[in-house]
């Protein structure tokens, strides 16, 4: 009753004088504890209320890269409350990402952070996982999934029906507009996208090893250009094509809610209304993973106890720790002994389809750009690919033949250099840590960089050229290129204990694309003078590659 007498008390300028006042004593704290912080780094000055958030342009390459520029290998800015500490340099990051059992100081990529946990993938899986103990029991579970050899066998296989579909539907399409006198003569020749056979491709493939089941993909895509329709009735997602663009909107979105505080989320103009479509697409995505998920459990639990189950990792998730699970994937030292839920498992798959699609594709889209751009580099390829799969025979591929393309693997980390689908490696600072002769409180997070690490002109002679023989190993200047090289001025899967644990079977992939597109045919860019269309957000994107694909001769 006091309090509201005095207010009563109040004219509108006394309000305004208080309001004024409030704001000048926050300013004047804010700008006090940023000027006497300890171990201090150059770097943009932040802004009351809006911190860093002024560089947000949506260009995250662009975003580090000119930090880089302006401040060098190490440098900070601030945002949603954190100091945020930008490391362009590989001799930087070798503490981080050097593995350790038990050093959990650099394990983090994220705290407890509200965004995520609106988002959905706080605490699931191993992209987003905040909590250590059930961050290691998905970690072991995907690497006794993917890295055992008998799945590289499998893969391999699938790639070989996958190809060998891929070039079925690349050949009814090249036909459609050829007249039947040219058609007795098997010549066709097609302009394509291939970006998005490429996203089909690597969709189609992770479907398989996920769930055991087919997606069509590319019979879809094939679908849509084609009055020929090709049908299949037993295929796990019935729109492909709208599931794929919802992972490419969840990655887009992604970045809103890892850099902008909920009032910004939900009230910014223009902001507001990304975060909406990335919650309504977040709906849709977790719909399609959970129908995924309650289907199989109902198979598995209709089949008596003993009976043989589908060799997939949906299948592994389900029984794991359970009755039916014979290996029993656990961590008793973490007290971890029990059956994932569903919640549980549709992180873990979010992960998977977002990890095995998207990455792999654009990957393999800079690719064919390069060696399509580089006539030397395009031969020395070809023939490496007929030395091994001699031309007019049938390809059968297999992992040891795939492992002898040594100059295709150099082709490989070379475009992963100059475009790494990363554009940075985060870190939070669980303990007080020193880098590079700083030291860091405890709730830092670390930036690496990736971009300016792949092109620092210290480890890597000319970074700006394409040169893939700086990783083969029977070039003259690759022992050249060794010596000035760190083994940490290459992150194409990243590193430490948080390495992508499907980097075999996206090697399997490219290889196998690599072989197929110009092992049997001869591939042009429709336009040789157009730039790399590139859109660099939550990661490094091909947005379109046009390209024309006939027979090799």
């Amino acid at each position: 009753m006091a309090i509201y007498t005095l207010l009563s008390t109040f004219k509108v300028t006394d309000f305004l004088i208080l309001i004024g006042f409030s704001f000048i004593v926050y300013v004047c704290q804010f700008y006090y504890k940023y000027f006497t912080r300890p171990n201090k780094l150059p770097g943009p000055i932040p802004l009351p209320f809006l911190e860093c958030s002024y560089l947000l342009t949506g260009n995250s390459k662009q975003l580090f890269m000119s930090l880089q520029e302006k401040y060098g290998d190490i440098c900070e800015f601030y945002l949603t409350g954190s100091r945020r500490i930008v490391i362009s340099r590989p001799d930087y990051i070798e503490k981080i990402l050097t593995p350790s059992s038990k050093d959990t100081t650099f394990m983090l990529r994220f705290p407890y952070f509200e965004g995520l946990v609106e988002l959905g993938v706080s605490g699931r899986g191993i992209i987003s996982n905040h909590d250590i103990k059930s961050w290691r029991f998905n970690r072991q579970f995907f690497d006794n999934a993917v890295l055992k050899p008998s799945f590289n066998n499998e893969a391999v296989e699938w790639s070989n029906i996958l190809t060998q579909e891929l070039e079925k539907y690349w050949e009814s399409l090249g036909k459609l507009s050829l007249s039947n006198d040219n058609l007795q003569d098997h010549e066709w020749s097609l302009e394509t996208d291939i970006t998005k056979w490429a996203h089909r491709f690597a969709c189609d493939m992770i479907t398989i090893v996920i769930t055991g089941e087919r997606s069509y993909s590319m019979a879809s895509h094939h679908n849509a250009f084609n009055p020929v329709k090709i049908t299949h009735s037993d295929t796990v997602i019935e729109d492909s094509e709208k599931f794929i663009q919802g992972f490419k909107n969840h990655l887009a979105g992604f970045i809103l809610f890892l850099y902008f505080n909920p009032f910004l989320r939900h009230y910014a103009p223009f902001v507001k209304d990304q975060v909406k479509a990335t919650l309504d697409n977040r709906d849709y995505l977790f719909e399609i993973l959970d129908t995924m998920i309650k289907k199989r459990r109902q198979e598995i639990e209709e089949m008596p106890v003993g009976t043989e189950l589908k060799n997939d990792m949906l299948t592994s998730l389900i029984i794991t720790n359970t009755e039916r699970d014979v290996s029993r994937v656990n961590f008793a030292r973490d007290n971890i002994f029990r059956p994932m839920t569903d919640v549980e498992i549709r992180g873990n798959l979010l992960d998977s389809f977002q990890g095995g699609i998207d990455t792999t594709a654009n990957t393999f889209s800079f690719i064919v750009y390069y060696v399509c751009q580089h006539p030397k580099v395009k031969q020395k390829m070809i023939d490496e690919i007929d030395s091994i799969f001699p031309p007019n025979t049938s390809y059968h591929l297999k992992y040891d033949d795939l492992l002898k393309l040594e100059y295709c693997d150099a082709i490989i980390n070379e475009v992963s250099r100059l475009h790494p689908i990363v554009i940075e490696l985060q870190r939070y600072v669980k303990n007080p840590c020193e880098i590079a002769g700083y030291r860091f409180e405890a709730g830092t997070v670390i930036h690496i960089n990736t971009n300016g690490i792949h092109t620092h002109k210290d480890h890597w002679p000319n970074p700006e050229i394409f040169d893939p023989d700086r990783f083969y190993k029977k070039s003259e200047t690759k022992n050249m290129n060794n010596k000035v090289r760190h083994k940490f001025s290459l992150l194409t899967f990243g590193g430490g204990l948080r390495i992508c644990p499907g980097r075999r079977l996206a090697m399997i992939e490219l290889l196998s694309l690599m072989v197929i597109l110009f092992g049997k045919h001869d591939v042009e860019l429709v336009d040789m003078n157009a730039k790399l269309n590139v859109n660099y957000a939550a990661t490094t994107t091909c947005e379109e590659l046009p390209i024309k694909i006939k027979l090799r001769k």
